[in-house]
């Protein structure tokens, strides 16, 4: 059996020691340290010469961990340049208007919370009165991630500030009327105040993160100078188990991304219960961040804790605060002193002698009420030192009290995140204890009044003085008029008119030269940014990095291995790309700092991120719902989209649902184009609907989701005449009838119209040869570039009739007297055509690639799901078997014929 206490093997044994005697003597003295003095001051010895060292500029392994004490010294704090007595008052007031907010509106059901925000209060009205830059500078500020339970203790200042009134807080959550409050940070419902949808969990972090690393990107491209902005990110101790909110924190720390805090409210406590019950969720976030690269800044304890500290001469008191899990730190929360005293303090001799010097008022204010978090001058001296600190983000490890200043009722209960109001009497207690002054006759009925001092009192005049010094309110969202982007020249779209010849092109390369051709105009190709998971040579993009650049702080440090290459892999400080490594999520993060920056820095950038588009909407669709809410404008562009168009990568590459998902967010609009010139249409009308002239009634708050496919095909010309233009907009063109595509039918012949959609349509075109040269039977074949946005219009419809207004769906003012049955084909599952079904006045069936996917080639694939052109031709000739109008032995016929 292995000697636990032997020496085990390191890897320094691999290093040549150049003097092993003086090594020796080095170990020598730290066992006689241990020996006489314990092995505690042993350890605390080796903590300080790390410390030193580090200091020092001597490379070494950094320590991970801290003592569960605070990270800046009472001795070194700095005083708070303001009134601490005036912000105290303000705080009051927002605790209680945050409190009552939620109860009033308890009594009609719609929820809220109050114990977050309780514990919460300080770290943000520090901020507010120190620290959070607002817009009405340079026209950027700050930008605050502020925690989406905490939204009721923000509104509830706004309040005080005077940008909300009595109606807006009892509307809290009762947005219908149209004059409400959202329940958490959702700019789409109210933009004027929040910048930054959070209450995703996770998403937080990983947004703040990239907004951090996109502003320095803007700043290095000469987009806009945006250095003085700092991006402050509020999170709470349970988030960050999220595996999104600490999925970047490498990068934060690679790129040095210092204009970036981290609050992380440590109140203990997650939604049900302690966050590490029989652990300490402070150390292991910090060893988590310190591991990282990150600056940590721990704000555990508040002055109460100064006696005691000084009375641990022995180290005692910091030995046994980082043994006591953090569930049982909550259990003394609620305990009385003589708990304490045996279970806090029994446990080592010498803090049973520390006790006694100890009453049981001064041991309950350490243990109920005295936690860093809750105490201005400890907030302001971490929130000092994380904007000073250079070279690094910083995260500041707040400890609170979940509930605090609420009651006995709700301090550290674990089941406080679903108690959603007070009683009068808790409300009570409450304003004496925040020494408000509120009268008992107040309450009328019942009811909890909302305080405020007065539009004119010292508490206003205070914080709008505070706000104005800073650059004005926060947190706020400002869209800066900006003249609209002019149109890029009509030239780079009209090239893909004639076609592709006789060369075989796929939309995904039709969409990266558009994309070439769009970064080189003069006026607006600086604005674009194209964002890649490292698959650009997959999308056939790797002729971008020598014109473009990759962005990176850091430039080019090394030569490249393909520098005599014509293409070679160029980094650069301010290269365009944002080529983001094998993370979907942070290139959606990525795409949503970039679709927001007309509104963030009043620059209006144009974002388009290529992706497997298996690997997007299934993957991040959360985040798609959070750049919906951000009102996020630019490009998401699904590549090797389809069941079919892989060759061989198998049942997790075959996109067959993404437009499925993609129809579900409402602000993106789905496009599948089957053709190069279709592609360029729906380019052209998202720059002009989003970043040019919107038409009267359109909303430019919204994405483009576009799928391309990677098979070469054959790009036929764009056919002449009236409403191509707006039907591939819309969502349905014809694109031939069975007489101009050259197929003469004979008289009377049975006809149907084929609908096709992105790479579909080819096979499509494919059975209209088929039938009309083997069954003699006409079709006409359609072009439906959008599924979803046919069926939307025609919802819009259906609500019009409501109104008592007249109104036909596009999608059937479109097929108005086409003769025959409707066949649609897609390699998406059926759902996907499927959307416009009830709108469609004649027959309607439908071909689609249902079920998971496969390996194979394409043929095979095809066949398998039954979407290929003999497939086709089966299910038309059925379709019109029913109809009487081909004979019944026909469809059998085919099927034999064609081996299915």
């Amino acid at each position: 059996m292995t000697d636990p206490n032997a020496i085990q093997p390191s890897a320094l044994d691999q290093l040549p020691d150049r003097d092993p005697e003086e090594t020796a003597e080095w170990q020598a003295s730290l066992d006689a340290v241990a020996k006489a003095a314990g092995p505690h001051r042993a350890a605390y010895l080796m903590r300080r010469t790390l410390e030193r060292a580090e200091a020092g500029g001597i490379a070494l392994p950094k320590l991970l961990e801290t003592d569960y004490v605070n990270t800046i010294p009472t001795a070194a704090e700095p005083s708070v340049p303001g009134d601490e007595e005036m912000e105290r008052k303000i705080t009051a007031w927002n605790r209680w208007n945050a409190a009552a907010m939620v109860t009033r509106g308890s009594k009609y059901g719609v929820g809220g919370h109050i114990a977050t925000f309780a514990s919460a209060a300080w770290l943000y009205e520090t901020g507010f009165n120190h620290f959070f830059k607002g817009k009405e500078a340079d026209g950027s500020g700050d930008q605050l991630y502020i925690q989406g339970h905490a939204s009721p203790g923000i509104y509830a200042r706004a309040f005080l500030d005077g940008r909300l009134d009595e109606q807006h807080l009892d509307n809290f959550r009762q947005e219908a009327s149209g004059n409400g409050l959202p329940s958490y940070p959702h700019p789409r419902r109210l933009p004027w105040l929040w910048e930054f949808p959070t209450v995703s969990m996770g998403l937080g972090p990983l947004s703040a993160i990239y907004q951090a690393r996109f502003n320095r990107y803007l700043t290095a491209r000469g987009i806009k100078d945006v250095s003085d902005s700092h991006v402050w990110a509020f999170l709470g101790d349970g988030e960050m188990d999220e595996p999104e909110s600490t999925a970047a924190l490498a990068l934060a720390s690679r790129e040095g991304l210092d204009n970036l805090t981290f609050v992380i409210n440590c109140n203990l406590q997650r939604l049900d219960g302690p966050v590490r019950a029989n652990f300490k969720i402070v150390q292991e976030l910090e060893a988590q961040f310190r591991g990282a690269g990150w600056n940590v800044v721990k704000t555990m304890w508040g002055t109460a804790w100064d006696e005691l500290f000084q009375l641990d001469t022995t180290g005692a008191l910091v030995r046994r605060l980082r043994e006591v899990p953090d569930a049982q730190v909550q259990t003394y929360q609620t305990r009385d002193a003589a708990y304490i005293r045996q279970d806090f303090f029994g446990a080592d001799p010498a803090l049973v002698e520390m006790a006694k010097l100890l009453s049981d008022d001064k041991i309950l204010e350490c243990f109920h009420l005295s936690r860093g978090g809750h105490e201005a001058r400890k907030v302001y001296a971490a929130y000092k030192a994380a904007v000073e600190f250079k070279g690094a983000p910083t995260v500041v490890l707040a400890q609170t009290v979940k509930g605090h200043t609420l009651g006995e009722g709700f301090a550290s209960k674990n089941a406080n995140h679903q108690m959603k109001k007070l009683t009068v009497d808790e409300f009570k207690t409450m304003r004496d204890l925040l020494e408000l002054p509120i009268s008992d006759s107040a309450f009328a009925d019942g009811q909890v009044p909302y305080g405020h001092p007065g539009a004119d009192s010292a508490e206003v005049r205070y914080l709008q003085e505070r706000r104005a010094a800073l650059g004005g309110p926060a947190p706020a969202r400002r869209v800066h008029p900006v003249a609209p982007l002019p149109a890029p020249a009509e030239k780079a779209f009209a090239s893909f008119d004639k076609g592709s010849g006789s060369q075989n092109v796929a939309t995904t390369m039709a969409f990266v030269r558009l994309i070439k051709d769009l970064v080189r105009d003069k006026e607006s190709g600086k604005r674009w940014v194209p964002i890649v998971p490292d698959e650009a040579r997959t999308f056939g993009m790797e002729s971008l990095f020598p014109s473009l650049g990759i962005y990176s702080p850091k430039g080019q440090t090394y030569e490249p291995v393909d520098r005599d290459q014509l293409m070679y892999y160029k980094e650069a400080k301010n290269g365009q790309i944002l080529n983001e490594g094998i993370t979907e999520a942070g290139s959606m993060a990525d795409f949503i700092a970039a679709s927001t920056a007309y509104a963030t820095h009043g620059e209006p950038m144009i974002p388009f991120y290529i992706f497997y588009s298996m690997f997007g909407w299934q993957r991040t669709a959360d985040q798609m719902w959070q750049l919906g809410d951000q009102l996020g404008r630019g490009f998401l562009v699904g590549a090797t989209a389809g069941r079919t168009t892989l060759t061989g990568e198998g049942l997790q590459h075959a996109d067959g649902h993404s437009p499925v998902i993609a129809a579900t967010n409402p602000a993106a609009l789905t496009y599948d184009p089957a053709f190069a010139y279709e592609v360029a249409a729906i380019v052209k009308d998202g720059l002009r609907r989003m970043y040019g002239e919107a038409a009267p009634g359109e909303d430019p708050d919204v994405f483009y989701y576009l799928t391309v496919y990677n098979e070469p095909m054959p790009q036929p010309a764009k056919p002449s005449g009236p409403g191509i233009d707006e039907g591939i907009v819309k969502g349905l063109y014809r694109f031939n009838t069975a007489e101009s595509a050259g197929l003469t039918p004979v008289a009377n012949a049975p006809r149907i119209q084929l609908l096709g959609s992105g790479t579909a349509i080819h096979w499509t075109l494919r059975a209209q040869k088929l039938l009309a040269e083997e069954w003699g039977v006409a079709a006409d074949v359609w072009s439906a570039t959008s599924w979803t946005e046919l069926r939307r219009d025609a919802l819009e419809a259906d609500a019009a009739l409501l109104r008592g207004e007249e109104r036909v769906p596009f999608v059937r003012q479109a097929l108005q007297g086409a003769d025959g049955p409707v066949l649609a084909v897609s390699d998406y599952m059926r759902q996907v055509p499927d959307q416009i079904a009830q709108w469609i006045e004649q027959d309607y069936s439908s071909l689609g690639a249902d079920g998971f996917g496969l390996s194979d080639t394409r043929e095979a694939a095809r066949r398998h799901f039954g979407v290929d052109a003999e497939s086709i031709v089966v299910a038309a000739l059925a379709q019109l078997a029913k109809r009487g109008e081909v004979k019944a032995t026909a469809v059998k016929e085919a099927r034999e014929k064609y081996g299915l």
